[in-house]
């Protein structure tokens, strides 16, 4: 089943279209419900996450949907009312954003300084949530989470960029550098795309910082997510989702093929 992150959003989206369909405003529609005009607006853009099924029932009356195009829409609302996996560890993911990735179909993946979340060893995450300042607890929590988000690999298309920097960066263990390159190299598939990006390519329009651009089914709009010390951004503007694309083609440009990527990899595994 798609995740309930992305259902919501497919239902915010249909409710706008059968209101404008119907010819109303949001005030047109909150007049008649005695609804407040920011209760019907946050339901349409999402911002509400937890819209019952007797308000939508009052909104598709109202707009005149019946039959199986409004039993349809209700099974949407049911399905985003479900309580998906990833909330359990919100104190070690960012929920927006794994709520999306679990409904994608395609993944485009810039990891910057560290390897892409899908392809890290358990080692390689453990270390990573000690550098976060994780305790042992929220760590194991943390290699959980990942190992539970890489059964993904299984069903989307992903590409991932990785830095050649993201594995100097654990030279020092040569065990753990061993592993995560091997980790790579079995990983890639005809789903699974992986190019590295040799330190020698100089700066680039990754600089600024990890990103993701993740594409759905059924006709919807590509998202892209911009990770941060503070947080990540879903950014959902066509015009700032173009622009990640734009930075993504250069990097898939200047980074090595993937089967020059895949030779480097089984020798830095070898020679570790």
């Amino acid at each position: 089943m798609t995740s309930p992150t992305v259902r919501r959003r497919r239902l915010s989206a249909e409710l706008r279209r059968r209101r404008v369909q119907a010819g109303l405003t949001l005030s047109d529609v909150a007049e008649e419900l005695e609804w407040s005009p920011a209760k019907l607006g946050h339901i349409e853009t999402g911002i509400r996450k937890w819209p019952s099924v007797m308000e939508i029932s009052a909104l598709l009356r109202l707009y005149g949907v019946t039959g199986g195009q409004r039993e349809a829409i209700l099974t949407l609302v049911r399905e985003s009312r479900m309580r998906p996996w990833w909330t359990e560890y919100e104190d070690v993911l960012s929920s927006a954003y794994v709520g999306n990735e679990a409904g994608a179909v395609a993944l485009r993946v810039y990891g910057g300084i560290l390897v892409p979340d899908l392809l890290q060893t358990p080692d390689y995450t453990a270390l990573v949530g000690r550098a976060l300042g994780y305790g042992d607890a929220a760590v194991e929590r943390m290699v959980a989470a990942y190992l539970k988000r890489q059964e993904l690999l299984e069903q989307v298309h992903y590409h991932a960029i990785v830095e050649e920097d993201a594995l100097q960066r654990i030279s020092g263990d040569r065990g753990l550098l061993r592993a995560q390159a091997t980790r790579i190299v079995e990983s890639a598939s005809e789903r699974v795309t992986v190019q590295l990006l040799p330190t020698s390519a100089g700066p680039h329009p990754g600089i600024a910082g990890p990103f993701s651009v993740l594409e759905f089914d059924e006709d919807e709009a590509d998202l892209a997510y911009v990770d941060a010390t503070q947080g990540g951004t879903i950014v959902e503007a066509d015009e700032s989702v173009a622009t990640c694309k734009k930075v993504w083609a250069e990097l898939t440009r200047i980074a090595l093929p993937p089967k020059a990527t895949t030779g480097i990899l089984r020798r830095m595994a070898l020679l570790t």
